[in-house]
């Protein structure tokens, strides 16, 4: 699997977000669960939270450093995935499977256009590693 799926949006931060019906699945990148090394916790909210894009809306620990994460989108939080809080290494092992995040209700789903497409954030990746 490429290091950057297609069927994702990506942020300047390192997650990404992929559109499934009216929902909005939440994670982060390859590159950003490269950098971190082996993750050991992530601090998600709850369901019925909301959350608002380009802020931050939990952490996620590894061995090197704690990083906090930042929606992609803004809306309500429908689902949070229960693997990532029993088995913080799947998000190591599947970032864009089975180490999803949250799902999202957005309330302005015209929010994802402003995000990047694989390419684009290919590129960013490029222009920050120099």
């Amino acid at each position: 699997m490429s290091d950057f799926p297609t069927d994702v949006k990506y942020t300047k931060e390192h997650e990404w977000a992929r559109v499934e019906g009216d929902l909005v699945r939440v994670g982060v990148t390859r590159y950003a669960v490269d950098q971190l090394g082996d993750v050991t916790l992530v601090d998600l909210p709850s369901v019925g939270d909301s959350v608002t894009a380009d802020e931050r809306f939990g952490d996620i620990e590894s061995v090197k450093t704690v990083s906090e994460l930042f929606s992609p989108i803004s809306g309500e939080i429908v689902e949070i995935n229960p693997l990532v809080d029993e088995a913080p290494e799947t998000v190591n092992e599947d970032p864009y499977g089975e180490g999803w995040f949250m799902l999202v209700r957005p309330s302005d789903p015209s929010q994802l256009d402003g995000l990047l497409d694989a390419a684009g954030y290919e590129s960013f990746i490029k222009s920050i590693e120099g």
